[in-house]
């Protein structure tokens, strides 16, 4: 997992997210050759946001069925890539709302190539890898917004979705080409099983808590980003599609933070990371709100709006992976339904909320959103401080896991009333299975074991 290599898998995210939320930089112009209404133009992006949402229960566990992750990528860049082609080519809504929910079905090969880059990576560079390759979502989402607007400007909003399909193609290529094949330890399941495994995830107080927390978090993410284009069209600034791409290179500075949550999350300090990012989000939307009178202060509130969001994502992927080391794709394709989920709520909101009452009221929207987020943080970080895995001492893998308090479920142990682990000092350890089959299901004792 050399520099290069990461590169390519950054730029992969970085093409298939960008297929989802390009809509966002020409909605009106889009929406206008398409005979949607501005109040309801919202729909476009959602409609690849439901799309995703379908590909995420139906699609990423597959990462769990197949022995070689490349495969699946290459294959899912090329539906991708057909979905996009249809968009381009739609001549009714009909047809470019059925390419964009195809596109956004497929463009799931995110999650993919995220938990490729997870099990390729050492232990101890996780959140590094992670961070590096969703830097790349954050490129996809925001750079593209000034590419599109450039396009669109030039050869109209049609162009952007032509070329996202070209370069979705050279990627499936090369991904076959340049990445190595998986040669993790890890045994691949059946596709039943790992839709049982994903199920299985939503019971679970660690991921639910940063699920949750997903969910508000692009809720908020979304009501800017889908709302902005409107708004910076609207009075008093009337910019153009380019123009209003620009503010997309602010939100770069989201992909600086994406990389250093990765750094943050290997050295063990997510939970109160976390927190402080939703923090900044809630207090990002007071300079987003001054939209009608300063663009600076726009600049600037998307700028810290992008890096806080970008850091909890990181740091919630990370959580999740180290904790369930045998399931990434599963656990990251659960996780990312509540982005899913959050993120079309934002997007057909805003549109509504600002057709209504302004660009204020979606500002109000967006901080209620990072605010129920932060509320969620906290309950499960009092959760976590009252429980003596989170005031042990443990390294910065087990605080990772950690940090969702009452994640771990006893397991089945080998005999009637026997305790499924073990503490040595602050770690928790299961209790070894019977030393052969036929052995009356007695189990070792687990300190001599030890």
């Amino acid at each position: 997992m050399n520099v290069w290599r990461r590169l390519l898998l950054a730029t992969v995210c970085g093409v298939a997210v960008a297929s989802v939320y390009s809509a966002q930089t020409v909605l009106p112009s889009m929406g206008d050759s398409l005979g949607v209404s501005a109040r309801h133009a919202g729909w476009i992006v959602s409609t690849g946001q439901f799309g995703y949402l379908v590909g995420l229960v139906l699609l990423v566990p597959l990462g769990d069925v197949v022995a070689d992750r490349r495969r699946l990528i290459a294959v899912h860049l090329t539906v991708t890539a057909a979905g996009l082609f249809v968009t381009a080519a739609a001549s009714a809504a009909w047809a470019a709302f059925a390419g964009l929910a195809l596109a956004g079905t497929f463009a799931v090969v995110v999650q993919t190539t995220v938990a490729y880059a997870a099990t390729a990576a050492p232990p101890a560079e996780r959140g590094r890898t992670i961070g590096f390759v969703t830097s790349g979502v954050v490129v996809g989402i925001l750079g593209a917004r000034f590419v599109t607007g450039v396009l669109a400007q030039a050869w109209g909003w049609r162009s952007m979705y032509a070329v996202l399909g070209a370069l979705a193609l050279a990627l499936a290529a090369l991904v076959l080409r340049a990445l190595p094949p998986e040669s993790s330890s890890r045994t691949p399941v059946g596709y039943r099983q790992a839709l049982v495994s994903l199920s299985g995830l939503f019971g679970q107080r660690l991921f639910l808590t940063r699920g949750l927390i997903a969910f508000f978090l692009f809720a908020s993410f979304g009501t800017l980003w889908s709302g902005l284009s409107l708004a910076l069209a609207d009075a008093p600034w009337h910019l153009s599609e380019s123009q209003t791409g620009l503010f997309g290179i602010a939100g770069l500075a989201g992909a600086l933070g994406a990389a250093r949550a990765g750094r943050w999350a290997d050295a063990g300090p997510a939970l109160p990371v976390s927190g402080l990012a939703l923090a900044l989000l809630v207090v990002s939307w007071a300079a987003t709100a001054q939209l009608s009178w300063s663009l600076w202060l726009l600049a600037l509130g998307i700028v810290v709006l992008d890096f806080a969001v970008q850091v909890v994502h990181v740091s919630n992927q990370h959580v999740l992976t180290t904790a369930h080391p045998e399931r990434t794709s599963s656990v990251i394709g659960g996780y990312m339904v509540f982005y899913s989920l959050g993120s079309a709520l934002g997007a057909a909101t805003t549109t509504s909320v600002f057709s209504s009452h302004g660009w204020g009221a979606s500002s109000l929207l967006g901080a209620a959103f990072a605010t129920c987020a932060l509320i969620v943080w906290a309950t499960g970080a009092r959760r976590h401080s009252a429980t003596p895995a989170g005031r042990g001492r443990a390294s910065a893998p087990q605080r990772g896991a950690a940090a969702g308090a009452g994640a771990l479920k006893d397991q089945e142990s080998c005999a009637p009333g026997s305790p499924s682990h073990f503490r040595d000092g602050a770690r928790l350890l299961p209790v070894p299975k019977p030393v052969e089959a036929g052995d009356d299901r007695t189990c070792r004792d687990p300190v001599q074991h030890h």
